[in-house]
């Protein structure tokens, strides 16, 4: 969905991640698991008087609706946003289960190219495994982002159930060489803060894949030298609520921040308690762009 008029450039970029998420949808449609076209779907909120952009990007099983009510805060705020929809989201845990990481890394690229079609600087921002891709962007790309905003990233999660994930994975690996399609255990259950947007069921593959992306940020996060904002709720059930702070320990910028978020579930950046997340974003945005901040 396109609020209003960027470039040409910008406007074909977006169509074909559009033209994309709707082949994507038809082909895994999954009669009471898919939702409705306007919670996977990509959007972009142009503003047309900005020089800043937002590239934000929701979490595992949810979809680019997720962080609307985030992006429309920015988007009031003045800035450009775009939500790009992770592969494998927005349709079905089917689609997801077959999905990797690097599929995950691929959409948040293209998502970047349509915001650097039609915006001077872009700052990378996400909610949970969004938040693990955004500084995964920040590790590997310094010189695209001017900032980086971390909400809730799992480096490191709760429960036993999460410890066991790779077992499972192996498990169903061995089953399936020795044909014993029956004894596998691809999904788990989920229990979504958001049923409306989120898949019910989790893909062990993709959860697993959560956990590979976090370990390959956690190594790089000593070398991020962009200006870097870390939120956790200090009650999250799923996240420890000691991962943001080991986030923000590893960050070798300067330039960094911390924010705890008192709520007692995962999903913080819808309903009341975002605005909380939102005021805490804005502040440490007018804060680096209207002063020269260090790097390093």
């Amino acid at each position: 969905m396109i609020e209003s008029g960027p470039s040409p450039a910008c406007r074909k970029l977006l169509d074909q991640e559009l033209t994309l998420f709707q082949e994507e949808y038809q082909k895994h449609y999954l009669p009471g698991e898919t939702k409705g076209p306007e919670i996977g779907a990509p959007y972009l909120l142009h503003h047309p008087e900005s020089h800043n952009a937002v590239l934000l990007i929701h979490g595992f099983m949810a979809a680019p609706y997720e962080v609307r009510d985030w992006a429309e805060d920015l988007f009031s705020s003045g800035h450009t946003v775009y939500a790009p929809r992770l592969a494998g989201h927005g349709t079905s845990a089917e689609d997801l289960a077959h999905r990797d990481y690097g599929d995950w890394i691929d959409s948040v690229e293209r998502g970047y190219e349509i915001l650097a079609s039609c915006s001077e600087q872009v700052i990378v921002a996400g909610f949970s495994t969004g938040a693990g891709l955004a500084l995964h962007q920040a590790i590997r790309h310094p010189e695209r982002y001017r900032a980086v905003i971390s909400v809730s990233a799992p480096m490191r999660f709760k429960g036993l159930s999460s410890t066991l994930s790779e077992t499972v994975e192996r498990w169903n690996q061995a089953t399936k060489i020795l044909k014993l399609d029956s004894l596998q255990k691809p999904f788990a259950r989920n229990h979504p803060d958001n049923p409306e947007i989120n898949y019910h069921r989790c893909p062990i593959h993709g959860f697993n894949q959560v956990k590979a992306l976090m370990r390959a940020v956690g190594q790089g996060l000593p070398g991020l030298a962009v200006p870097a904002l870390v939120i956790q709720g200090n009650r999250d059930p799923k996240v420890s609520p000691k991962a943001g702070r080991m986030i923000f320990d590893r960050i070798g910028s300067r330039g960094k921040k911390y924010a705890e978020i008192d709520y007692h579930q995962h999903g913080i950046v819808r309903g009341r308690v975002g605005t909380s997340v939102f005021s805490a974003v804005n502040d440490f945005l007018s804060g680096f762009l209207n002063t020269s901040w260090s790097q390093g």
